[in-house]
This record gives structure tokens, C-alpha cells and sequence, in this order.
């Protein structure tokens, strides 16, 4: 029993005070994650009075990294992923090279070494997926195509990372740090690059491949058995255990392999319900995660070196933001984009102190520099959540000021126009379908079977390309834009059909599509009962929930069973 004192007392003092702070921090209109970062400082070794298990905090924390990731896998698809990898992947590239080398000038400038200053840019360019999951759940925009993008954004800065982590040993003496001997740097160097493409290449064939098909199957048997308690355990065991082994056989982090194992189990029928009951713990632990950042920090850095912190924070939060803002806007996609990944990628936390711990232990980063980067995590963990709130209305406000910013919201994008070639079916007496998601894309394929004439209004530009490469009339944007619907030829339409999440959204949808359109038919897809019960009350259309289709599909073939 003795042995489990420190663990009974680590949880107690970490969720004790996390509850007392967090609940403060909302009262006063503040992110309770905030509360939760300062719960970690006062019970970390750093301030007198009651001080917790680091190291036992430490760990804990990993569960809920892992179990968040796994819940964000099981609503992420792979082709989620695909969908935004023409954004994702240069932006995350371009945005991590930039990044890192703001940090190693900045590093220069106050003396340090260019190996120092790699090793710290480099923890400065990784942002933080738990924190951005946070945001984006809070605000309930995870599910959105900005979401979404974020998201993969960050699974890409994530692998990028992994690849740096088995990189920095055998580079550590070409360096400057404690590396290989000389002779055989690069041989060693080339070897383990190889290596580390190979075995994530190898978890991640072995997931998509065998994977896919294990785990729903997994459920389905446990399911069998009626149990719930095995049921949960089962969901917790496979995201756990397969983080556990990812990283133990492929030197994959605990993050993204629990995020794999989250993507395959997707493909189940029972990925919501291992969705739901996962929630409770994923809550419970991802507390932890705060707590544990909190509990490393040390407050003197910020009277001993305040210039220094100011200079970090300045790179995290303005550097990283302008850098990402100016890419997304390059890349042609619309202004609330570009906010959204800049907002999102503000931040650091967990990757960055693995790095700067592996370049403290190589020999490479001064125990200054990990003070300096978790000052600037806490800081800019702490802060995110005023940028977020911020996007919104620093979108309107720079829309009413600037015709540039005019314009980049139009995004300027060939797909944001139907081609002039359209045949005139789709303009005319057409469905516009907005959302082109699990719903929407079977919609169109039963619509398209039949030959009715639709255009599409979607957000993901791959998948506008897509529908357009299949011959499908497919326009690009936020259908609660009066532009797009216009584009749509919402004007002429029959019918609009929306498929999306966005109760907001949906009703300036039909407000403009009324407007344009007295005339035209409205149907709507529902999320929930409550929001049916809103959407219904209000008489702006035709209402579908998927629970009460399927109950009426199943109670249809009940009856018809019985009348034979």
C-alpha cells in the first residue's frame, strides 16, 4: 500500500487544485485550462508549500495526451488527412523551417551556439496538439473545414518532430554536443534516417493495412457480449496499448500513435460509442497535461531574464502566427483560414519540451534555453484562448477597413467561380447540396444516379477539385457567405439541402438564399435533437435527424415483415 501513496497523493493534490483554480478561472470569464496551468505552478517544486510528484504528474499527463489523440482519430478519417494535405504539408514544412530560423537568430543574438540556436528553434516551431484540440472542442469548431486543417497541419508538424527526435543523437556532435565519433557521423547519420522512415512507414502501413480491419472487428466481438465495463475497457486498452507499442517497436510518439489507432477504429460502427465512453477519461486526463506543464515551470525566469521570455513570446505567438498567416494566404485559401491556423499554431507544449530535454541531455541546449521554452508555453498556452476569441472579430474588422482583405476572403480562387462552360442544368431549377461530408456524399450519389442536377458549395478545395475532375458543377467557400450561394446560382435554384454542422451558419444560409430566393425549398440535416427541436420551432424547412431516420427505416422494416 505504501507504494501507491505518491500516485494517490499526485492525483489528489493535481485534480484538487486544477477543480479549485479551474472553476475560479471560469468565474472571472478566463479559459479554465488557465486555471489548470496555475493549479501546476503552486504544487510544482518551484513555489513553496504543497509540492506533487513531478515525475508521476509527468506520466499521468501522458494518458491524456494519449487518450485525446485517440478521440480526435476517431473523428478524423484518413481522408480528412488527404483532404487538406496540398495545405498541410508545405505550409507545415515552410512554417517549421521559418520558425526555427527566427529562434536561431535569436539565440545568435544572445551568444549562444548554432547548434543551441537549432535545437531551440526547433522547440519553438512545434505547436501543441493537445492545446489546439482544447481550443478548437471548446468552440466547437473541430469538425469544421478550418478545423480539420488545423488538425492536419499539426499531425504533419508532429511527424516532422519524430523524424528530428531520432535525428539530434548522431547529429549532436557535428553539432557541437556529445555525438558520435567523427569517422562515423554520416554513415550513422544516413542510417538513421533511413531507419526512421522505414518504421513509420512501417507502423503506418501496418495500421491502415491490418489495423483497419482488427480493430472494428475487435469492437464487434466485445460488443457481442453486451457488457459495457468490457466495452470500455476494450476502447481504452486499444488506444493505450497501441500507443504503448508504436512507440516501444517503431519509435512512433505516444501522441500519434494513439491518433492511428483513434483513425482506424473509426472505421467501426461502434466509433461513436467508443467516442463517448473514452470522453470521461479523456477529460479527467488531459487535465493533467496542464498540470504537469505548469508544474515544470519556474516563475524567477520571468524576473530574472524578462527580455529574454519577452523574446520567446514574441516568436511563439507573433512570429509563428505571421509567418503560417502569410502561407495559408498564399497558398489562395480565405482569410477565416489563414486566422484559424495562426490562432492555432500560436502555442507550444508538449514536443517541445521532449526536444529541449533531448538537447539538454546531448549536450546542445543550455539549461537556460528549457527554462526560456517553458516560460514560453506557459505564456502562450495561457494566451491562445484570447486569440481565438479574437479571430472573429478581427476578421470583421479588418473586412470593413481593407479591400486587399476584401479580396483574399474571396480567396481569389479558380475554384471559387463555376466555370463558364457550366452546363445550364445545373443553373437552373437545381439542388444546391452544401457539405460534401459522410451525408452529403451519399446525398450526391443517390442524386446523381438519378440525374438530378446539383451544385455542390464546399469548403475543402481537394474535394471541390474532386467533384470537378468527375464532372460534377462543384464551387468552392462558406455557403453562409452570400457569395457563394450567388455562385451556386442560388437565385434559380429548387431546392437547397444542407449537410453541415452549423447552426449559426445554416440560418444566415437560408436567410440569403431566401432573400435571393423566396421560392425555394429548404432541407435541412439536424445534429441533435435540440437542434432539431430549434430548427423545426423556427419553420425555415424541412428537418432530418439521423437517429429518427433510422428508427423510422428500422420501425418501416419491422412492419413490413410483420404484414407478410
Amino acid at each position: 500500500m505504501e507504494h501507491s501513496i505518491p500516485l494517490i497523493t499526485t492525483l489528489a493534490e493535481g485534480f484538487g487544485m486544477a477543480l479549485v483554480l479551474g472553476f475560479a478561472a471560469e468565474r472571472i470569464k478566463v479559459p479554465a485550462l488557465v486555471g489548470y496551468l496555475f493549479a501546476g505552478i503552486l504544487i510544482g517544486p518551484a513555489t513553496p508549500g504543497v509540492v506533487a510528484d513531478v515525475k508521476l504528474a509527468s506520466e499521468l499527463s501522458e494518458i491524456g495526451v494519449m487518450l485525446l489523440m485517440f478521440g480526435v482519430g476517431l473523428h478524423f478519417s484518413l481522408r480528412d488527412l488527404l483532404d487538406v494535405k496540398r495545405l498541410a504539408v508545405p505550409g507545415a514544412m515552410v512554417q517549421m523551417a521559418l520558425a526555427t530560423a527566427m529562434g536561431m537568430l535569436v539565440a545568435w543574438f544572445w551568444g549562444w551556439s548554432w547548434g543551441s540556436g537549432l535545437v531551440f528553434g526547433l522547440s519553438l516551431s512545434c505547436a501543441s496538439t493537445v492545446v489546439l484540440l482544447k481550443a478548437l472542442e471548446t468552440r466547437g469548431a473541430l469538425e469544421t473545414q478550418n478545423g480539420r486543417i488545423a488538425v492536419g497541419w499539426l499531425v504533419v508538424e508532429d511527424l516532422a518532430t519524430v523524424l528530428v527526435l531520432v535525428l539530434l543523437p548522431p547529429l549532436a556532435g557535428v553539432l557541437g554536443g556529445q555525438g558520435l565519433e567523427h569517422g562515423a557521423k554520416g554513415l550513422a547519420l544516413w542510417l538513421a534516417i533511413g531507419k526512421t522512415l522505414l518504421e513509420v512507414a512501417a507502423f503506418i502501413v501496418l495500421m491502415l493495412a491490418v489495423g483497419r480491419r482488427a480493430l472494428p472487428w475487435l469492437l464487434w466481438q466485445v460488443a457481442r457480449t453486451g457488457s459495457r465495463e468490457l466495452f470500455t475497457l476494450a476502447v481504452v486498452a486499444a488506444a493505450i496499448g497501441i500507443a504503448y507499442g508504436a512507440a516501444q517497436l517503431f519509435h512512433v510518439s505516444f501522441a500519434l500513435g494513439a491518433f492511428f489507432a483513434g483513425m482506424v477504429m473509426r472505421e467501426s460502427e461502434f466509433s461513436h460509442r467508443a467516442a463517448e465512453e473514452s470522453l470521461p477519461l479523456r477529460d479527467a486526463f488531459s487535465v493533467l497535461f496542464f498540470v504537469a506543464v505548469g508544474m515544470l515551470f519556474d516563475p524567477s525566469i520571468l524576473i530574472r531574464e524578462p527580455l529574454h521570455v519577452l523574446g520567446v513570446l514574441v516568436i511563439i505567438m507573433f512570429g509563428k502566427s505571421l509567418v503560417s498567416m502569410a502561407l495559408v494566404l498564399l497558398l489562395r485559401y480565405p482569410l477565416t483560414t489563414a486566422l484559424t491556423v495562426s490562432a492555432s499554431l500560436a502555442q507550444i507544449g508538449e514536443f517541445s519540451f521532449i526536444l529541449a530535454g533531448l538537447g539538454v541531455s546531448l549536450g546542445l541546449l543550455p539549461p537556460e534555453g528549457m527554462s526560456l521554452i517553458l516560460a514560453g508555453a506557459i505564456l502562450s498556452i495561457a494566451l491562445n484562448p484570447v486569440l481565438f476569441a479574437t479571430i472573429e472579430p478581427l476578421r470583421k474588422w479588418v473586412l470593413a477597413r481593407s479591400a486587399l482583405a476584401r479580396k483574399l476572403e474571396a480567396s481569389g480562387d479558380p475554384y471559387a467561380e463555376l466555370p463558364v462552360s457550366t452546363e445550364r442544368k445545373y443553373l437552373d431549377g437545381q439542388v444546391v447540396l452544401v457539405g460534401y461530408g459522410r451525408v452529403g456524399r451519399r446525398v450526391a450519389a443517390d442524386l446523381a444516379a438519378h440525374a438530378v442536377p446539383m451544385v455542390v458549395a464546399e469548403q475543402s478545395r481537394e474535394r471541390v477539385e474532386d467533384l470537378r475532375s468527375q464532372g460534377h458543377a462543384a464551387v468552392l467557400g462558406d455557403a453562409a457567405e452570400p457569395g457563394v450561394l450567388i455562385q451556386a446560382h442560388i437565385a434559380h435554384a429548387a431546392m437547397l439541402v444542407a449537410t453541415v454542422s452549423d447552426p449559426v451558419g445554416i440560418r444566415k444560409m437560408v436567410d440569403t438564399a431566401r432573400t435571393l430566393n423566396p421560392q425555394i425549398e429548404i432541407v435541412l440535416v439536424a445534429q441533435s435533437e435540440d437542434e432539431m427541436r430549434m430548427l423545426r420551432e423556427e419553420n425555415i424547412g424541412e428537418v432530418f435527424l439521423g437517429d429518427e431516420q433510422l428508427a423510422r427505416g428500422l420501425a418501416g422494416y419491422v412492419r413490413s415483415r410483420f404484414a407478410q
